[in-house]
C-alpha cells in the first residue's frame, strides 16, 4: 500500500516536469525542488491513515482534538505559536496526512510544512466534517 503512494508521489511530481506536449523527454526529478501537497478526498485519506509508517497530524486546537479525532493522530495546532519550530523537527522524508475541521487551516499547515522542505504530504480537503459526513469515525 505504500508503494502505491510513494509512486502516486512520484508520478504526479513528474506529471509537471513535462517540458513539451511534442517532446517525450522529461526534466531529471532533481530539477523539482520539492513535489507540492497533495489534497485527497475522504476514501483516499482513509486508505494513506491505515498506511503503516503514515504520520496522522491534526492542526486543530487541543480543544477540537479532544473532542474527537482521527485514530492515531497527534496534535500540532496550527495556530500555536511553536507550530513551525514542531514542524521543522518533522523528518523531512516522512510521509504525513494531515488534516483540520474543513479544510481551510490544514492549507496554511501544509504550506508551512512544505516550505521546511517536507515532500510526502497528503491533506484531507473536507477536513473531520468530510470525514464523519461518509461515516467514518472520531476518537477520544
Amino acid at each position: 500500500m505504500k508503494r502505491s503512494f510513494v509512486a502516486l508521489a512520484v508520478a504526479l511530481a513528474l506529471a509537471g516536469t513535462v517540458t513539451s506536449c511534442s517532446s517525450d523527454t522529461v526534466e531529471p526529478a532533481a530539477a523539482v525542488e520539492a513535489a507540492a501537497p497533495v489534497r485527497v478526498g475522504v476514501e483516499e485519506f482513509a486508505q494513506l491513515v491505515s498506511t503503516p509508517g503514515v504520520q496522522i497530524i491534526d492542526v486543530r486546537t487541543p480543544e477540537e482534538f479532544a473532542e474527537g479525532h482521527i485514530a492515531g493522530a497527534v496534535n500540532i495546532p496550527v495556530e500555536s505559536s511553536d507550530f513551525r519550530d514542531r514542524v521543522s523537527a518533522l523528518d523531512p522524508a516522512g510521509t504525513y496526512a494531515v488534516y483540520c475541521r474543513s479544510g481551510n487551516r490544514s492549507q496554511g499547515a501544509v504550506e508551512t510544512m512544505a516550505g521546511a522542505g517536507i515532500t510526502g504530504i497528503y491533506e484531507l480537503e473536507s477536513g473531520t466534517v468530510g470525514w464523519t459526513g461518509e461515516g467514518l469515525d472520531l476518537v477520544r
